[in-house]
């Protein structure tokens, strides 16, 4: 009886720290250090939430950039439903989704003859990327710049004020948070 008294008293001691103590002390230091990230990374505009720079979202507005395309089921940028294709780069069903993809790209700004950019037309390994690299950007500068009038020097700053670079000088690649970017460019409105 005894030992399971202590065992029982072990029990609620580490419940309440592990349970209740722990969680509220990390919460704690995490609103104090990082509220911005604790609080998920929330995008507002004009007093609402837009979303969140981390997670992806799907723009077809022709007056805005556009993201990478999303593996997600049964919607684009699902966030409940994280993922991949798992294709590889020889599968067809890939291959034929890519030139798809190409080809709806080009049939929205015909007179851009330039490549289109890779991660246009290829999804992320998680299918919510919120970002784009900056060639994905540019090359979507000269619909941007028409549809709103601007000229493509204007637009191509704005590209480049988003542009992230590598986390701490070494880590990923050059990045653009479209999101971001597209809610600096309504704001322009």
């Amino acid at each position: 009886m005894r030992t399971l008294a202590r065992a029982l008293g072990l029990l609620i001691v580490m419940t309440v720290l592990t349970g209740l103590v722990y969680p509220l002390v990390v919460t704690a230091i995490a609103q104090i250090a990082f509220p911005r990230e604790a609080n998920g990374s929330l995008i507002e505009r004009d007093g609402h939430v837009v979303g969140s720079s981390l997670i992806g979202q799907p723009f077809d507005d022709p007056k805005l950039f556009w993201s990478r395309p999303s593996a997600t089921t049964p919607q684009p940028d699902n966030a409940a439903s994280s993922g991949a294709s798992n294709q590889g780069p020889t599968n067809p069903a890939l291959i034929e989704a890519v030139k798809a993809r190409a080809r709806a790209l080009k049939a929205a700004d015909p007179g851009n003859t330039a490549p289109v950019p890779v991660d246009l037309v290829t999804t992320s390994g998680s299918g919510l990327d919120p970002h784009i690299s900056p060639a994905a950007a540019l090359w979507q500068v000269p619909r941007i710049a028409r549809a709103h009038g601007l000229p493509e020097k204007a637009v191509r700053e704005l590209v480049r004020r988003h542009t992230e670079g590598r986390q701490l000088g070494v880590l990923g690649e050059p990045r653009v948070n479209v999101l971001e970017l597209n809610s600096t460019l309504t704001s322009l409105r």
